[in-house]
C-alpha cells in the first residue's frame, strides 16, 4: 500500500472582471497563507508536527477500507486528529502533540498490518519469520532503555512524549508473537506495527526538538506520588462504581502502572506526564469530582498561565494540561464528553508543581491485607 501524500493545489486567476470572482480569489490566497503559516515553524521551515497531523488526517479521509479493525481505528482517530489540527491552529502546540500521540500508534500499525495481509501468515512459522525480520529492522530501538537516551531533546513536553514511546517499542514487539498465537495473526501483526510506530514517533519527537533558553524542570523520582495516587484509586474501587465504571478504572490504573515503570527506568519526563494523565483519568471516578464556576475557572486559568510562564523554567509538560483546559473553555464543551478543565486546575496542575518540589517524607505503609495481581497486555 502506498501511503497517500498531502496535495495542495492552488488555482489563481490573474484577472477578474467580476467582484465576486476577485473576492473568491482573495479568499483562496488568504487560506493558502494561513495554511503555510500553520505548516511552517518560527524559522520558516516546514513544521514536522503540522506535516504529520496533515498526513494522517489525509490518510484517514482517503482510506475507505471496510476492514473491521481499520473501521475501529478510523472512528476513534478521526475526531482526535481534527482536534489536534485545531489545537495547532489555536497555538496549543503541546496539546496538539499529545492528541497526535494518542492515535498515531494505531494508525501506523494499521498501515503496517494492511501492507502485510494476515492471509500470508496462516501458520506460526510464517508469522515468526516476519517477527524475526522486524526484530532486525527495530534492532536499535529494542535494546535496554537508558535514562539518558533522549538527552538533548527539548522542550520537556517533547521529551516526555518520546520517553513514553521509547520503551513501548520493546513492549509491543515482545508481546506480538505470543499475542498472535493466542488470538489471530492480524492482531500479532498489529502489535508489530505498533512497535514500529513508536520507534518512528520517537524519531518524530527528535525532529521536533528545538534549543531553549529555559531551564530544565527539576525532576525527581515520583514513588511517593505514585503510591499516594494508587492508594486513592484502591479506596475508590468499591461497588457500585467499581462495577459500573470498571473499564475506566482499568485505564487509569494502567496509566499509573506505566508511570511507575517509567519512573523506575529513570525516564523522569515520561513518568511525570503519565502520572498526571493517570490523575486526570481517575478524577471522574472520585466520589465528588472537581467543579468550578465559570468566573473562578477563568481566573484560575489566568493565574496558572502566568505561573507557568514565569521563573524561566521549561514548564511545557504542565502547559500541555493547561492548554487542554483552555481548549475546553474556549470550545464550551469538553473534548470527548468528559469535563476536565476544573480537574486540571484544582488537581492535575497542583500535582505538577508539587512534583517539582523536593520529595516529602513518605508516611508509613499499612500492613498488606490482600494481594491483587492483574494480568494485561502492554499499555492496554
Amino acid at each position: 500500500m502506498k501511503r497517500p501524500l498531502i496535495r495542495l493545489v492552488l488555482f489563481a486567476a490573474m484577472k477578474h472582471k467580476h467582484r465576486s470572482l476577485a473576492i473568491a480569489a482573495l479568499a483562496v490566497t488568504c487560506s493558502l497563507a494561513a495554511f503555510l503559516a500553520h505548516a511552517a515553524g518560527q524559522d520558516g521551515k516546514p513544521d514536522p508536527l503540522a506535516a504529520d497531523i496533515h498526513r494522517w488526517s489525509d490518510y484517514v479521509k482517503s482510506n475507505t477500507s471496510t476492514d473491521e479493525l481499520w473501521a475501529q481505528v478510523k472512528s476513534g482517530a478521526a475526531p482526535i486528529l481534527e482536534s489536534a489540527d485545531q489545537s495547532l491552529r489555536d497555538g496549543r502546540r503541546w496539546l496538539a502533540l499529545t492528541r497526535l500521540a494518542a492515535v498515531r500508534v494505531n494508525l501506523a500499525a494499521s498501515v503496517y498490518a494492511s501492507e502485510h495481509a494476515a492471509g500470508q501468515f496462516k501458520d506460526d512459522a510464517a508469522l515468526e519469520a516476519e517477527w524475526t525480520r522486524m526484530g532486525g529492522v527495530l534492532r536499535d530501538a529494542l535494546g535496554p532503555t537508558s535514562p539518558n537516551g533522549l538527552d538533548g531533546v527539548a522542550p520537556a513536553a517533547v521529551r516526555a512524549q518520546a520517553e513514553v514511546a521509547l520503551p513501548q517499542v520493546r513492549g509491543f514487539y515482545d508481546t506480538s508473537l505470543e499475542y498472535a498465537k493466542n488470538t489471530a495473526p492480524e492482531y500479532g501483526l498489529f502489535y508489530i506495527g505498533q512497535a514500529q510506530a513508536q520507534r518512528d514517533f520517537v524519531a518524530l519527537c527528535r525532529s521536533l526538538s528545538a534549543a531553549t533558553s529555559l531551564r530544565a524542570p527539576p525532576l525527581r523520582d515520583l514513588r511517593a506520588e505514585l503510591d499516594a495516587l494508587e492508594t486513592e484509586m484502591l479506596a475508590a474501587y468499591r461497588p457500585p462504581v467499581s462495577i459500573n465504571r470498571h473499564p475506566e478504572f482499568i485505564v487509569a490504573s494502567s496509566t499509573l502502572n506505566e508511570a511507575r515503570e517509567l519512573d523506575a527506568a529513570g525516564l523522569r519526563y515520561g513518568a511525570l506526564l503519565r502520572y498526571l494523565q493517570a490523575a486526570l483519568r481517575f478524577a471522574p471516578l472520585r466520589a465528588t469530582p472537581a467543579t468550578l464556576d465559570k468566573a473562578a475557572l477563568a481566573s484560575t486559568l489566568h493565574d496558572l498561565d502566568a505561573r507557568l510562564s514565569a521563573a524561566g523554567v521549561d514548564h511545557t509538560i504542565g502547559r500541555t494540561f493547561l492548554e487542554a483546559a483552555q481548549a475546553e473553555v474556549a470550545a464550551g464543551v469538553p473534548f470527548g464528553g468528559q469535563p476536565a478543565a476544573a480537574t486540571i486546575v484544582t488537581d492535575v496542575l497542583p500535582r505538577y508543581f508539587a512534583a517539582l518540589e523536593p520529595a516529602k517524607p513518605a508516611p508509613p505503609k499499612p500492613a498488606a491485607q490482600v494481594k491483587v495481581t492483574l494480568v494485561r497486555w502492554p499499555y492496554t
